[in-house]
Parts: structure tokens; sequence; C-alpha cells
């Protein structure tokens, strides 16, 4: 149930209040991708207000990209879109967990870093921005899988910088707690190099690199880098013929 918060109930326009009421929701997951908002006459009899005020509400939540608007069936918690991504933004956990094995975490660094370090060039954000950067080894069965170095903007996500990410992996808690609308993938192989030593492998090692970026609309959430053991990860995509779903169609 969308209720708000004391201080929001004293300060600010009411669509205002109303928005934010639904945004703490969907930010710490109470409401997932694909959860319905109450409809307009809903709000409108437990906030007392006119269907306006409402509507402008929702608008703005619309407009942030945190909730899609349909016809007749009411909105809904906004969910992802891959763009020129060749697989799905997998749980790591969940994928070596699938796999048979232990999952562990370490997390080896936790600082905050400002808009003027190269983590805020990568991640674009204002000048007076702030970056969560993590650290993190996964490891299977206590053997090193993969080297994850990720910045979540405090802006966009600020109950980050209170999430437990010394057993929750990163990418996980996200995944559970934060909407997004767009992602990208980049893949590509590499030497171990300065991700050697944790990997326990040779500096000239190939492993696979993914880095990935992930936004709100215009705003970015996060970015990752994430390399690999090469030995232990593979990546399986089934694809259909564009000739021959063309054919399908046209029958």
């Amino acid at each position: 149930m969308i209720k708000p918060r004391r201080a929001e109930a004293e300060t600010g326009p009411l669509y205002q209040r109303i928005r934010t009421a639904i945004e703490s929701q969907i930010m710490s997951g109470v409401l997932r991708p694909g959860d319905r908002i109450p409809f307009e006459h809903e709000l409108m009899e437990r906030y007392g207000c006119s269907r306006m005020t409402v509507n402008k509400a929702l608008s703005t939540l619309a407009s942030a990209g945190l909730i899609s608007r349909q016809r007749r069936r009411g909105s809904f918690v906004t969910r992802p879109r891959i763009h020129m991504a060749a697989l799905e933004i997998p749980d790591i956990r969940r994928e070596i967990e699938k796999r048979g094995h232990v999952y562990r975490l370490e997390l080896i660094g936790r600082t905050v870093l400002g808009a003027d370090t190269p983590g805020g060039a990568t991640m674009k954000i204002p000048h007076n921005g702030k970056l969560l950067s993590l650290h993190c080894l996964h490891l299977a069965d206590g053997k090193p899988y993969a080297a994850e170095d990720r910045l979540i903007n405090l802006s966009a996500v600020p109950s980050a910088i209170d999430a437990d990410f010394s057993e929750t992996p990163p990418g996980s808690w996200l995944l559970a707690h934060v909407p997004w609308t767009e992602a990208e993938h980049r893949i590509t192989a590499a030497a171990a190099g300065e991700q050697a030593a944790l990997l326990k492998v040779r500096q000239d090692k190939p492993c696979l690199v993914l880095e990935r970026w992930t936004w709100r609309e215009k705003e970015s959430i996060t970015y990752v880098r994430m390399v690999f053991h090469g030995d232990n990860f593979d990546l399986t995509a089934r694809f259909a013929s564009q000739t021959r779903s063309a054919d399908i169609f046209a029958e």
C-alpha cells in the first residue's frame, strides 16, 4: 500500500508528494517491474484530490521512465528493455548456483567518488554528483570466477550507499531494487592484466570482459566491468533467421 511519508505529507505540491510516495516504493523494490500502480480513482480517494492532480503525478513518473501508462489498463512499473545487447542482464549468483556451484562474494573495495574522477567521466554525471565505486570478486566453489569493478550513480540510486554489498552481489541488488529502461553491453577478449592476481592466473591469460551501462531514460544508473576467468565462462545465444521469420510472417 502506497502511503506518503510524514515529512512528505506536510510539504510540497500534492502531485509531487504523490509522485515521491510511488517512486520510493519503486526504488525500494516494494513495487517491482510489471507491478500495477493503483488506479487513478484509488489515488484520488487515498489523497483526497482531483484527477488532474493524480494525472500530473503519474505523468511525471512516466516522463522519468519509472512507469508506463496503458489506456484502460492502468499504469505499471516499467519493464526493462535492452538496447543493442546480445544477452540478458544476468544475476551472477543465480547463474553460478544454477550450474551447481556454491557462490561466494568478496567485497575488496568500496569508496565514494566525485564527478571530477575518471569514473565521473565514464558515467557522465553532473559536476556535483557522487558515485559509489565497488571492487568485488565472485567465487564458485571457492575458486575465482569473475572480478567486478562497478560504479553506481548515487543521485539516481541514493539507497545504494546503505546497501550491504559484503554478501549481496551489487548486480543482484540492482536487479531487485532499481528499475532501468535501457542497457548496453560490450563484450571483448583481453588478457587478465591487473585482475590476474585476483583471478589467480597469469597476466597474459585470455579472459572474457563484459562491460555494461544502464540508464533510466537519460540518467545513468550503473557501469560495470567484469573480467571472467576464460576457462569457467561461456556465452550461448540462439537466434532465429530473419529470412525464415519473414517467410513465416508472410504465410
